[in-house]
């Protein structure tokens, strides 16, 4: 028994040697078979976080696309809102139009309309321009020459306006320097404006809100300008208490500059012998020039007319007894010409009047205020202060 014993005992070893090898070969496949399935759970996780990134790529560019055709659809709006802001505009002239028509029609069964009187009135309604102010007798001047021209000084930016107030009594000069600011000089007379220490003999005026353009006026203790960041807001100002007193939206304005060689300038203000006026250019009405007649205590519009000035190569324009002259440069500079007026009362066409021209120089203006009492304008050219003596003559009284 022991001998079988001792024989079997080898091949006990030998059985339980080969029982662990197999489970070493077994586990050995198990640690590989989990290992490839890890590394390919890896490879899907990998993939799926590429994936993800390429779906955010595509939401943030489909992002940016919706953004910027919202962005379109807003300006398409903005654009549309002023087309139709201005189509309002229009058909409440024409209802004025009509309605003035229909004043001046009287009724068929009250009188039989002669055919001479239905084309007359025909032809009145296609003259729009034909004047709804009467003219005054005592303001019955026609420029005929620049008498001659002084330079008072040199100061301030390239671009500006001056002017002395046009009230009675006053002396006061006011200098506008740039074509966007908040503080305007004030100046006692012209000879503490031409002294030597003339900064220090200057009030400074800080307004309420800042000006745009170089279409500033001053009337009767009160100043009235372009409120600047806005495309037609006119401000009345105190000069004493520096409030606003008044505002209004001049319609149509705003929506090109005024004049073609004055691009900073939208709307430009103008006082004469018979009150307030404002000039602007319509891109609607290939870019003429607008007069209005604006009523300086109220701001109320009185009438406009649409006038056959062209704005392009202009400078500026000034307004003498309801006629504007337009002013016409180059875009390299040159000699300033008036080639174009308009008269309310249509007692003076451009093509009876020959074009006046200033002395000769070589730059181009940015501010033309004309002084009724003192009949000169005050020009800013270049940044020198100039002032134009000028030629008058009486006119033919509107009939």
């Amino acid at each position: 028994m022991l001998r079988m014993f001792l024989k079997l005992v080898p091949l006990l070893f030998l059985f339980l040697g080969a029982a662990q090898a197999q489970r070493t070969t077994q586990d050995v496949f198990m640690m590989q078979y989990f290992q490839r399935r890890l590394q390919e759970l890896e490879e899907r996780v990998i993939r799926c976080d590429q994936d993800l990134q390429t779906v955010n790529h595509k939401m943030y560019d489909v992002s940016a696309e919706v953004r910027g055709q919202l962005r379109g659809v807003t300006a398409l709006k903005t654009e549309m809102q002023g087309h139709m802001e201005n189509l309002a505009l229009r058909v409440d002239r024409v209802e004025r139009d009509v309605e003035y028509l229909q004043n001046k029609i009287p009724e068929l069964s009250e009188v039989e309309i002669a055919e001479s009187v239905l084309e007359e009135q025909v032809k009145e309604a296609k003259e729009k321009k034909k004047a709804a102010i009467p003219q005054n007798k005592d303001c019955s001047s026609q420029l005929t020459g620049i008498k001659s021209q002084k330079i008072v000084k040199k100061a301030g930016d390239l671009n500006g306006s001056w002017m002395r107030d046009p009230t009675k009594g006053s002396s006061r000069i006011y200098f506008f320097s740039g074509s966007r600011n908040r503080t305007l000089l004030e100046f006692v007379s012209m000879k503490t404006f031409t002294d030597t220490n003339w900064t220090r003999m200057a009030e400074a005026i800080l307004l309420p809100l800042p000006w745009q353009g170089t279409g500033s006026v001053v009337h009767d203790g009160f100043i009235y300008y372009h409120h600047a960041d806005t495309r037609n807001e006119v401000l009345k100002v105190h000069l004493l208490n520096r409030t606003v007193v008044d505002r209004m939206l001049l319609p149509g304005a705003g929506r090109m500059p005024a004049y073609g060689l004055s691009p900073h300038t939208l709307l430009d203000l103008a006082v004469d012998e018979m009150g307030l006026w404002a000039v602007h250019a319509d891109p609607d009405f290939g870019g003429n020039l607008v007069l209005t007649k604006l009523d300086s205590n109220s701001l109320s519009v009185e009438h406009t007319w649409d006038t056959t000035c062209k704005s392009d190569e202009a400078e500026g324009a000034f307004i003498i007894c309801g006629t504007m002259y337009v002013v016409y440069n180059s875009q390299s500079g040159g000699r300033s010409t008036i080639k174009c007026l308009f008269d309310i009362h249509d007692t003076l066409l451009t093509d009876e009047v020959p074009s006046i021209y200033f002395p000769k120089r070589y730059t181009s203006h940015s501010g033309m205020q004309y002084h009724p009492k003192e009949k000169q304008v005050y020009a800013w050219d270049d940044g020198y202060q100039t002032t134009y003596k000028l030629d008058l003559k009486k006119k033919k009284q509107a009939t």
